[in-house]
Formats: structure tokens, sequence, C-alpha cells
């Protein structure tokens, strides 16, 4: 079969002759308005976000996810118009998207949990962006929430992104949903120590921490003794901002107390019989 070139040469000629030039000039032309769109659709929403969460009463979790989910929607129909304007049949693209519909919803179904995840976080609120949690075997400040996923900030500084099916469907702690959190500390004394001497004395050190609210008070008690030695358990209110600092400080502070009374701690002892 003999190719006639000369043919085909003439037949692109009078393509562009006729309409090719304009539809090149479209296709241009759309992307040329789509690129600045899509510019003015960032800048313009960023900038109204930033003025939302700057206000005291704005919930930031809230605002950040839907003005993400604004700024898809409404690039998505800048698309969808262009797509129109360039001279394609959208009501095609519409048909062959229904027609992928099934196949690419077995082939996300994690996804589309996730999304449903994502959707059940937003509307029951167990945590917020800033929030301490602990959830999905992970532990940290959450950094963002997304539609699919949510970024925790771990305590040495990793981001983990965690599916929100997963965390759906998972037990949350949020250790800051409260202003106040309770610190719990166990001290083990030898048994032969005299028991409310070292309360006392583990007390009044908890009581002298700045920090340590006066109310609710603080308590120390025996939660525990077994033959060789007693467990008293400090248990006193700090700002939920404050409680690292004061773990650490109340740590130090009654070892060295209990040191400056001479009260002595548990030392394990392990009997050996010889017969």
């Amino acid at each position: 079969m003999d190719i006639n070139f000369g043919q085909i040469v003439n037949n692109v000629i009078d393509w562009f002759a006729t309409t090719g030039v304009n539809a090149i000039l479209k296709v241009v032309i759309a992307l040329l308005i789509m690129w600045i769109s899509f510019k003015i659709i960032n800048r313009l929403t960023r900038r109204l976000e930033k003025r939302i969460l700057a206000k005291k009463k704005a919930d930031k979790t809230l605002t950040i996810t839907l003005f993400y989910a604004m700024r898809i929607a409404l690039k998505v129909l800048i698309v969808v118009c262009l797509i129109g304007y360039v001279g394609i049949d959208t009501s095609g693209i519409a048909a062959l998207i229904a027609s992928l519909g099934v196949g690419v919803g077995l082939a996300v179904n994690g996804t589309l949990s996730n999304f449903a995840g994502g959707v059940l976080l937003i509307l029951t609120r167990p945590f917020k962006v800033d929030d301490y949690i602990e959830a999905g075997g992970y532990e940290g400040t959450v950094e963002d929430i997304h539609i699919v996923f949510t970024i925790i900030r771990t305590v040495d500084n990793k981001l983990v992104y965690v599916p929100n099916g997963t965390l759906s469907t998972s037990t949350i702690v949020n250790y800051t949903a409260k202003d106040l959190r309770r610190l719990d500390l166990t001290f083990s004394i030898s048994r032969a120590e005299d028991f409310k001497k070292a309360e006392n004395v583990i007390l009044a050190t908890a009581n002298g921490h700045n920090k340590v609210l006066s109310d609710p008070m603080a308590t120390a008690r025996i939660s525990e003794h077994t033959l060789n030695e007693c467990k008293i358990t400090l248990k006193a209110w700090v700002k939920t901002d404050d409680y690292w600092d004061v773990y650490f400080d109340l740590q130090e502070d009654i070892k060295t107390a209990m040191d400056d009374y001479g009260i002595v701690g548990a030392v394990s002892q392990l009997e050996v019989r010889m017969k």
C-alpha cells in the first residue's frame, strides 16, 4: 500500500487553515486561564483563611478543612468549564467518569473509608488541631487534619500520617481537651520506714511547687504494700500545659527531700535457702 505523503501534508495544511489554529488557540487560552485562576483561588482563599483564623472564636480545624475542600471544588469546576470552552463534549466526560466510578470505587475502597472517617471526625470533633492525643498506636500533637488522613507530630518531632479510617474506629485519648490534668506519681519506701512521715514529706514537697494547684488539693496515701515495701501515690492537679514540667520537677524534688529526711527507698531482696 502506497502512502501519499503529499495528500497527508495537504490535509494537515487544510486542517490548520480551517479549524486547527482556532483549536490550538483555544487550548492555549484555556491553559492560561486555568493557571491564572488557580493562582487567584489559592491567593484569595488562603488570605481569607488567615483572616478567619486570626479571630479568637474561629475553629482552626474546621476552617482549614473547609477551605481545603473549597479550593479543590473550585479548581475542578474551572477545569470542567474550560473543557467545554475548548469544544470537548463534557457530557461524554461525565459518562466516562460514571462508567469508571464502580471500578475506581473498588480500587480506592480504603481511601473511601478514610474519607468517611475524616467526615466523621470533623462532625464528632474528638480532637482539634494543636491537641495532644493518643490514638492508632501513636501519641503526639495534632498538626493538621485532612479529609483522608491526620498528621500527628510526636514528642521527638516526627510527623506521622494516620489514616482517618483508623482514627474513627480506634480509641482516642485527648490529653488537652480539659484545662486541668491530674499528675499521679508513685514512690516506694522500705516497709520499716515511717510511712506517715514519708507521706508528709511527699505532700509538702508537691505543695511547695508553684505550679501545683491548691484546688483540688493534692493527696499522698499508701496505694500498695508488700512484705518488703510500701508504695505511696501522690495525686496532684496541674494545668495541662504545665504537666510535663511538674512531672519531672517533682520526680527530682521528692527524691532529694526523701534523702534529706533519711527516708530509705525500697530495696529488692532475694532470700536463698540451701539444704
